[in-house]
């Protein structure tokens, strides 16, 4: 019985793998995010942060975020303030898989970042 349903499973995970990430970025929200390189292994994505712009949701695996040009934004602390995010050219940050959107981005200007995500 459990002979069988290893190639059942195996089965599933296939196709699973094959059907896209309904809150993937690039279907979501395409004016953000493009695509610079994929195999099966790594998705590099280049993201335009734009100031007033929201985001829709949308979710990402783990990744490695490379920030292509200096980039200052406000963020919700969680406790009812603010803090300023800040990061320099080539600076290189880690970021586990999240899903969120909705919040409409306050960067004191354009901000380019490459994200690596890890497949």
């Amino acid at each position: 019985m459990i002979s069988r349903a290893i190639p059942l499973l195996l089965l599933a995970a296939v196709v699973a793998a094959a059907v896209p990430m309904p809150l993937d970025p690039l279907k979501v929200a395409p004016h953000i995010y493009e695509l610079e390189f994929e195999n099966e292994r790594v998705r590099v994505l280049k993201q335009t942060i734009r100031n007033g712009e929201t985001q829709p949701l949308h979710a990402h695996p783990d990744r490695v975020q490379v920030y292509l040009q200096s980039c200052a934004w406000l963020e919700d602390d969680g406790e009812g303030g603010e803090r300023m995010q800040l990061y320099k050219i080539g600076e290189s940050t880690w970021a586990p898989a999240e899903t969120h959107g909705g919040n409409t981005s306050n960067v004191a200007q354009e901000c380019l970042v490459l994200e690596i995500e890890l497949l």
